[in-house]
């Protein structure tokens, strides 16, 4: 008797909205020489302790999470994984501001001004 396995493809950390894609592609397109993707972090930051930070990066670290998006290469940094799973991310803009906003399940507190979370 033979047992067959199956590999089943494991969800990305981070959900990515189209608009969100849409602006790692712009990124993408006015990258630095030697950037090849556009990688999220969670840096300590602020008064509740982390912080969200998106910044070019020109290497793959080993334990980052990669998702190819179609307009390039998207990384969520190793140590910030555990922090950020279940979460969308998403470009936003109107009459006033813009940047990315995220829906983080694990976030239990925010800064009143916004600027960090705690899990």
């Amino acid at each position: 008797m033979t047992t067959a396995t199956t590999t089943r493809a494991r969800p990305a950390a981070v959900i990515l909205t189209p608009s969100a894609e849409a602006r790692i592609a712009k990124l993408m397109g006015d990258a630095p020489e030697g950037a090849i993707g556009v990688k999220l972090s969670t840096p300590r930051r602020g008064c509740s302790g982390l912080a969200y930070s998106v910044d070019y990066v020109t290497e793959e670290a080993k334990f980052d999470e990669k998702i190819e998006t179609p307009g390039g290469l998207f990384y969520i940094d190793g140590a910030s994984v555990l922090y950020l799973i279940g979460s969308t991310m998403d470009w936003v803009e109107d009459d006033f501001t813009a940047g990315f906003v995220f829906n983080n399940p694990n976030a239990k507190g925010a800064c009143g001004c916004g600027e960090s979370f705690t899990v």
